[in-house]
C-alpha cells in the first residue's frame, strides 16, 4: 500500500518536520503487528535524507497532522508540550446518531493497555482524568436501514481533547453512544459494513485537522493544518457536507 509512497510535507523547516500521515501507515515499528514494513518514521527519513524523531503519535487508522523533530533536543522540548497538555489539538470525526450542538466530555478513562506491548505493566491503575471538548459541524439522514431504523442519521463533529489519553476520543465517544464510524474496537459493525458498502470507505473516519505548539527554537506559536484525504471528502460530498472539506 505505502510502496513508493512519498509524504505530504506540511512543512519543515531545520528542527521540526510536520507531515499528513495517511491512514492504515504506523508512526514507528511496534510490537503489535511484527510484519508490518512500512513506518512513518523510516519513511519520513528516508524521503528526507534525515534522521527524525516522533515526538507525538497518531492511531494507525488516524490520518492527519504528524510531528517531528530533526534533533533529539528538540524532540524533548516538544514532548513536553504533549506531556503537558499545551499543545491544542483539533480532530474531525465522523459518528453514529445526532449529536449536541457542542459540549464537554469529562469522562475518567482507565489506562488502556496492549497485551504485546505492556505485557509486564501493572494493570491496577486508576482511571485518569480525560477531557474533549467538542462542537457538531453538520449533521445528515441517509435513506439506509441500520438495525431496527429505516433511516439513520450521522453527525460531522470537530472534537479537541485537552488530555492525551489512548483512544480518548474513540472512547468518549463511545461513552455517549455516539461511536466513531469506522472503527472496529469501539465502533458499531454494522455502521461500519453500511459506510463501506453504500460508500466505499474502508477506514476509520477520525483526522487529526490541526495542531498549534511552540516551536522549539523559535518559540513562536504555530499552528499546522492537514487537509483530508479522498475517502473524507467523498463521503462529505455524499452527506452534502462539502463546505467542510479542508
Amino acid at each position: 500500500m505505502f510502496e513508493n509512497y512519498n509524504l505530504e510535507i506540511l512543512f519543515q523547516d531545520d528542527a521540526i518536520v510536520v507531515i499528513n500521515k495517511p491512514s492504515g501507515l504506523l508512526v514507528h515499528k511496534s510490537m503489535l503487528d511484527p510484519h508490518e514494513i512500512y513506518f512513518a518514521v523510516d519513511m519520513l527519513e528516508d524521503q528526507i535524507g534525515q534522521k527524525v524523531y516522533s515526538v507525538h503519535r497518531i492511531d494507525r487508522a488516524t490520518s492527519g497532522v504528524l510531528l517531528f523533530a530533526k534533533d533529539s533536543e528538540y524532540a524533548r522540548v516538544l514532548s513536553e508540550q504533549f506531556a503537558n497538555n499545551t499543545t491544542q489539538k483539533t480532530y474531525l470525526t465522523v459518528v453514529r446518531g445526532y449529536m449536541p450542538t457542542n459540549g464537554i466530555i469529562d469522562y475518567p478513562l482507565s489506562r488502556k493497555l496492549d497485551k504485546i506491548a505492556d505485557k509486564d505493566s501493572s494493570k491496577d491503575k486508576d482511571a485518569q482524568e480525560a477531557i474533549t471538548h467538542f462542537r457538531t459541524l453538520a449533521t445528515a439522514q441517509v435513506p439506509y436501514a441500520v438495525g431496527k431504523y429505516e433511516q439513520s442519521r450521522y453527525s460531522l463533529v470537530e472534537a479537541s481533547p485537552k488530555t492525551g489519553r489512548k483512544h480518548q476520543i474513540r472512547r468518549h465517544m463511545k461513552h455517549l453512544s455516539h461511536h466513531l464510524i469506522g472503527d472496529t474496537k469501539y465502533g458499531r459493525g454494522e455502521h461500519n459494513k453500511l459506510f463501506r458498502e453504500v460508500f466505499n470507505c474502508h477506514r476509520m473516519l477520525l483526522h487529526a485537522l490541526s495542531l498549534k505548539v511552540v516551536h522549539p527554537v523559535t518559540n513562536e506559536e504555530m499552528t499546522f493544518k492537514a487537509p483530508l484525504d479522498d475517502t473524507f471528502k467523498s463521503v462529505f460530498d455524499a452527506l452534502e457536507w462539502e463546505d467542510f472539506i479542508v
